[in-house]
């Protein structure tokens, strides 16, 4: 969950969108970690890959609205156990 929300917070933190190197750099993740969450994100409609631009080699990732939702609600959530000290 951690690493998912890191994920998220980055692409977020990025205007939204972030190509997939630099994520896999600024979430500290291998190229084979980040592939796998990835694709379960995709699954689950928290990110969505854009199609490639002209010049780039690399589809962006996008943050979707279950995605800035799942980023809101886990952070309330982490909040909560800091208020109680869970």
């Amino acid at each position: 969950m951690e690493i998912i929300s890191d994920m998220l917070a980055v692409i977020l933190q990025k205007g939204g969108s972030i190509k997939p190197t630099h994520l896999m750099y600024k979430a500290n993740l291998s190229h084979k970690q980040m592939k796998g969450y990835l694709e379960e994100l995709e699954k689950k409609d928290l990110v969505l890959k854009s199609e490639k631009e002209e010049r780039s080699k690399e589809a962006a990732i996008k943050i979707t609205a279950n995605g800035r939702t799942f980023l809101y609600k886990y952070s309330e959530m982490k909040e909560f156990e800091k208020t109680f000290g869970l």
